[in-house]
């Protein structure tokens, strides 16, 4: 992907099937690939505009992956790192869904929870839960609270 920008334009090639994940916050592109599973090393086709201008964001990631339509596990997972993107389906080299994403109430097995002490990390075989906030997320287990970093979170 070559973005080419002026002072009122940015164009972007486009993909023929897949999604694009649009108005990510700026610098959270790369967690959106480790959500995602996507290393480079699968064969995966993706482009990523990182810290892009935007009229909503002021700055934003944007993320392409072709041939792939995003399961609603990890929309959920995404709105916890980028709670105003916009997730397109394209189909033939046009968008034929958008919307935005919803934060979910709780997610289960997609985060670690960062106390030591928390059963989840003791090697008992327990599922993750989280209840999501607002402003972070809280262990169903523990209770322990984490606002910020939630993307180091993120099992992958």
């Amino acid at each position: 992907m070559t973005p080419v920008s002026n002072d009122h334009e940015l164009r972007v090639s486009k993909i023929r099937h897949g999604t694009v994940i649009d108005h990510v916050r700026a610098g959270q592109a790369l967690n959106v690939l480790a959500i995602l599973g996507i290393d480079g090393g699968d064969g995966e086709e993706v482009s990523v505009g990182i810290n892009v201008p935007s009229d909503r964001l002021a700055r934003k990631d944007i993320v392409k992956v072709e041939d792939r339509e995003l399961s609603q596990d990890e929309v959920d997972v995404l709105s916890l790192i980028a709670p105003d993107a916009s997730i397109n389906i394209v189909r033939e080299y046009e968008v034929v869904e958008k919307h935005r994403v919803e934060r979910p109430d709780a997610v289960e097995g997609v985060l670690s929870c960062p106390n030591p002490g928390c059963i989840t990390t003791g090697g008992e075989p327990v599922t993750s839960q989280f209840e999501v906030l607002e402003d972070g997320v809280r262990c169903a287990y523990c209770g322990t609270i984490t606002r910020e970093e939630i993307a180091s979170l993120i099992d992958t």
